[in-house]
């Protein structure tokens, strides 16, 4: 399983989403914007992103945190598969 979130601190989405994997038991890799990674490489990975979390599964680009909310629903993600 390969789960990465890109975050930045003091933001309440990015922690949302880390509890919600946290809560699924699913482990994730953070990517902090600015220590772990550049913006540029950011945007390497979401050319779109212009907000933080920017979460990725299996190198599929998912999107933020109302985006990992509806994929979860809509495909049954519960961290042993997709």
């Amino acid at each position: 399983m390969s789960v990465t979130v890109y975050t930045k601190d003091l933001c309440g989405y990015c922690d949302a989403a880390k509890d919600l994997l946290r809560n699924m038991n699913v482990r994730f890799d953070e990517a902090k914007v600015g220590t772990d990674v550049t913006r540029e490489e950011l945007l390497e990975v979401a050319p779109n992103a212009k907000t933080v979390p920017q979460i990725v599964i299996h190198g599929h680009l998912v999107g933020g945190y109302d985006d990992l909310c509806e994929y979860i629903e809509n495909t049954g993600f519960n961290g042993s598969g997709y």
